[in-house]
């Protein structure tokens, strides 16, 4: 086997073989055309909506806009004016937003984090640190909702990210003005630098059209830096100054669990969260005894599959600059996995909460070139958990507390590219390797490196990594490598990887579906662009998946093919053909119905299975207050069939809320004894009501059929200054057949932002 720096050698050559190549062929697309001189304020500037002080009229303009949808290097029928300022504590962000049209803005509700694409809006993006990769962006629509967000991997745009700044929307029916002051203690940025990656993108819901100010060609995303123009200021900017806030928090919570027939459980908690700027690039943020009862749980989803679901991170501490610890790898085999701190799992296999002590994470940018991340978590112990992820250890639910630890460094290199190296370590505290109860191992440590390789063009893209896990049994397979390439023009789109996992391997703070696997994946679409039609865009798509084990015996082969159309009325079809070829590597029952009596009767190791399917998807006009999504899927699956459909259905009852009506159903037929034909619903109606711009009720219910439960949450939040909340929290579960709870929870939490 070859050795971890003969692995890095190869790794390193292969992807500066691929990104030289891409330097020489390819440049930056925008040219000095798109530069917009920012000069400080001559006065204090009011956030009131009225563009009235002389230093928006003597201001640089950002205007003429140019379409990307639906079609690119068009005149914008709704054109934009967007100016800049600056004074020494914020930066400020005015423009005009044209309306040719005396239709009603489409704005589905007066919540905050809107999505961008089913609403009136105009989005800033900064790229703060010049170097086209990372950045932040503000939103705001004609009814002054806010939205605000991060830029990672130079496009990549997550709404999670909450922080401090102000704006206001007057709306004169001709067109609306706005007003934007993010204060620089929000922000992240390069002192030394005085130019800025910007992008200036509008969405005109009502009309169809979506413009920027620097052009972007179809194909590409407009929220990549790519494409971006240049903010120009007239000096340096200064120090933020003295940056430290502090968050405290009290929540009381009251829960029972009627299932288990224990008392009702009452509990009080008080703890903080500090933000500490280090430098005007660098920030700490502290936990003290977290608390996340306010976020909203997940959505439950019927896993027919093999594998274990991914759930995304919505905890607001782990957010920011999140990239940096937990975008490593592929998705499906990533070294640190946030989810794995605080979560984990009782003697009945639901889900626990594991008390976190306190926490510390240092991140940012050193320079315009270099990139740090460190995190330390302690959580408490338990007598009856254990952690996700980890590997059974003889049945013990004995769970000592833990420390996380993960540290990364990032250098940028050949422009948008970087290289770095990530170590993630989870040690059990007050281990004693004589006592044979814990439900953990005294350590699990990950060490490797990745190369993220990004053109200055956006025309090529890769990921090139090598990780290995060290923990008391050591193993020659402790090992998982990869390889991405894609390329990207406003046609074509080719993607291909190649991926290993050894049996060794053991990321217990990540994300690992299967090991003992090697891995070839390729998905291509070319798409056409009519003119004068009522298609936008249409073509053909193909992929194609291929695994073998580390002898590289064949175990499953997927390839597709498809083909899509977009129109010019927002709505979208699809047409698909697949084909599967399984062979088991353990027991599995594909209709998950079999009791664990009869084990021995599941579909056994080595059985091979092949099968075919297809399926066709339609999504109507997202303009319109009524709309619908629906796809249906029929062919085989393992030893049977199975059918599926799955639809949502959205009624705006505009700007006051939405709701949301999502069914997926899955009829498993002509199964063989001892399967038996059966079928799962799950069905889940959602409220999303804004009483104002401050005032939010989001309620929904969840009925799983496979999981034979029922939940409802709803979740009422006062946002009563700005970054400062009051929430109130109801959750309960019960049995579907008879309506007999389950389980019965409220919480009540308070949270302040106070800057010192």
């Amino acid at each position: 086997m070859a050795s971890f720096a003969d692995q890095m050698r190869k790794i390193l050559f292969i992807a500066t073989a691929f990104q030289f190549f891409a330097g020489v062929l390819l440049g930056q697309v925008n040219t000095d055309k798109y530069k917009l001189n920012i000069s400080q304020a001559t006065e204090p500037i009011v956030i009131d909506g009225e563009l009235t002080e002389s230093t928006w009229s003597t201001a640089d303009k950002a205007d003429n806009f140019i379409t990307l949808f639906p079609q690119d290097s068009l005149p914008a029928t709704s054109q934009t004016v967007v100016m800049m300022t600056y004074d020494n504590a914020n930066l400020y962000i005015a423009g005009i937003c044209y309306v040719d049209s005396k239709k009603r803005h489409v704005v589905q509700s007066l919540k905050r984090d809107f999505g961008f694409s089913r609403n009136d809006n105009v989005s800033i993006y900064l790229g703060t640190f010049n170097d086209f990769t990372n950045g932040f962006t503000f939103g705001v629509t004609p009814l002054g909702i806010q939205r605000e967000g991060l830029v990672t991997n130079g496009q990549n745009v997550s709404t999670d990210w909450d922080n401090k700044w102000f704006s206001e929307v007057i709306d004169y029916g001709d067109r609306w003005e706005f007003e934007m002051k993010i204060p620089f203690k929000t922000i992240r940025y390069n002192e030394k630098a005085d130019e800025w990656n910007i992008i200036f993108l509008r969405k005109d819901v009502k009309n169809n059209e979506e413009s920027t100010w620097a052009p972007v060609p179809q194909g590409y995303r407009p929220s990549s830096f790519a494409f971006a123009g240049q903010a120009v200021f007239d000096k340096k900017l200064k120090k933020a100054g003295p940056n430290v806030a502090v968050i405290p928090f009290v929540s009381a919570a009251s829960s029972k669990n009627f299932e288990e027939g224990t008392a009702t459980e009452n509990d009080a908690q008080v703890g903080f969260d500090a933000k500490i700027g280090l430098s005007s690039s660098l920030n700490l943020d502290l936990t003290v005894n977290p608390d996340f009862s306010q976020v909203e749980v997940d959505r439950q989803v019927t896993n027919l599959s093999r594998f274990e679901i991914f759930f995304p991170e919505r905890r607001q501490f782990f957010l920011e600059n999140k990239d940096l610890f937990d975008q490593q790898g592929f998705g499906e085999s990533r070294p640190f996995f946030s989810r794995r701190i605080g979560i984990g799992s009782d003697t009945a296999g639901n889900a626990q909460q594991i008390p976190i002590l306190y926490g510390a994470r240092l991140s940012g940018n050193i320079g315009r070139d270099w990139r740090v991340g460190i995190l330390n978590m302690q959580t408490k112990g338990s007598d009856v958990g254990r952690l996700t992820g980890v590997d059974e250890l003889d049945n013990t639910y004995k769970l000592l507390p833990q420390n996380y630890s993960v540290g990364v460094i990032r250098r940028r290199i050949f422009g948008r590219s970087n290289i770095g190296i990530t170590a993630v370590n989870r040690q059990a505290v007050g281990f004693d390797e004589d006592e044979n109860i814990s439900s953990t191992t005294a350590y699990n440590r990950v060490v490797g490196i990745d190369y993220n390789l990004l053109s200055d063009d956006s025309k090529w893209e890769g990921d090139f990594f090598y990780y290995r896990s060290f923990d008391e049994d050591q193993k020659d397979d402790a090992y998982a490598s990869g390889m991405f390439l894609g390329y990207n023009t406003r046609n074509v789109r080719l993607r291909g990887k190649v991926g290993a996992v050894g049996e060794g391997y053991n990321a217990e703070t990540g994300f690992v579906q299967r090991k003992d696997i090697i891995q070839l994946e390729t998905f291509n679409d070319y798409n056409f662009y009519p003119e004068n039609s009522r298609i936008v865009r249409h073509g053909p798509g193909m992929d194609f998946r291929y695994y073998t084990n580390s002898d590289f015996e064949k175990t499953d082969m997927r390839y597709g093919i498809d083909y899509s159309v977009t129109y010019l009325n927002t709505s979208n079809f699809s047409v698909r053909y697949s084909s599967d070829y399984v062979k088991l590597r353990s027991e599995f029952d594909p209709t998950r119905q079999l009791p664990d009596s009869l084990e021995f009767q599941k579909l056994q190791i080595g059985e091979e299975f092949e099968w075919s399917g297809f399926s066709i998807r339609y999504e109507s006009d997202a303009r319109k207050k009524f709309s619908y999504e629906v796809r249906y899927n029929d062919g085989g699956f393992y030893n049977g069939n199975r059918r599926n459909i799955r639809g949502e259905v959205n009624y705006r009852f505009q700007p006051f809320g939405l709701v949301t009506l999502s069914v997926d159903y899955n009829d498993l037929y002509n199964f063989p004894e001892p399967f038996a034909d059966t079928n799962f619903w799950l069905i889940g109606p959602r409220f999303d009501i804004t009483f104002t711009d401050k005032l939010f009720l989001t309620t929904f219910v969840q009925y799983n059929e496979q999981a034979d439960n029922m939940n409802l949450n709803a979740r009422f939040q006062w946002r009563f200054k700005p970054v400062s909340d009051l929430f109130v929290v109801y959750a309960e579960n019960y049995f579907p057949q008879d309506f007999g709870v389950k389980s019965r929870a409220l919480v009540l939490k308070m949270t302040y932002w106070l800057n010192i």
